[in-house]
């Protein structure tokens, strides 16, 4: 007998197991549908489609930087710590499935795929909006935009050194990453 409820949750952690074994671009709905013994009509009650289960995924990962955005110990920090202290959270709540996170990126960067690209800038500038929320930076019109085209910037680089580097130490990272945070025009926005 099938099982009649199933969260969202477990959809995605299904397919984010399965995709370590098999890889993203291998991973058919069929096969979570299979894996909670369930039918696709319950995927589909959760997830319209596969990319779905990927905004799912960096949704949780906006989470847990938010929360660590709530911790008490940030409101001391200055603003380029607080900004490393979020992305570190943010990274940190993917590690556990890093090189599928790579594939499903991969997957949105397809030639067929526009409408798929399009919600991925869409996506990367909701996740640095939620960044600077997290951050709590005040600063307004021309300032907001510049320091919001800067740390879109610092946000992609370090993502992507961050998915191609999977040997390389945390405080080796946070090198990277602070001096991501801390360069030219950037540094004059984040003085405390």
């Amino acid at each position: 007998m099938k099982r009649q409820t199933i969260s969202a949750s477990q959809i995605l952690e299904s397919a984010l197991r399965l995709a370590d074994v098999c890889g993203w671009e291998r991973l058919h709905l069929f096969d979570v549908a299979a894996d909670l013994d369930s039918g696709l009509d319950t995927i589909a009650a959760h997830y319209r489609e596969k990319d779905q289960l990927v905004e799912a995924w960096f949704d949780r990962a906006d989470q847990a930087m938010l929360k660590r955005g709530n911790a008490a110990d940030l409101d001391a920090l200055e603003p380029s710590k607080r900004l490393e202290e979020l992305l570190v959270a943010w990274l940190d709540s993917l590690a556990a499935h890093r090189s599928v996170t790579a594939q499903m990126l991969l997957y949105k960067l397809e030639p067929g795929h526009v409408h798929l690209q399009i919600l991925g800038l869409l996506r990367i500038s909701r996740t640095v909006q939620w960044w600077r929320e997290g951050a709590r930076r005040k600063n307004q019109q021309l300032s907001r935009i510049t320091e919001e085209c800067l740390l879109t910037g610092a946000y992609l680089r370090s993502f992507i050194h961050w998915l191609r580097h999977p040997e390389e130490d945390a405080a080796e990272f946070r090198a990277f990453l602070r001096r991501q945070l801390r360069c030219g025009p950037l540094l004059l926005l984040l003085r405390p």
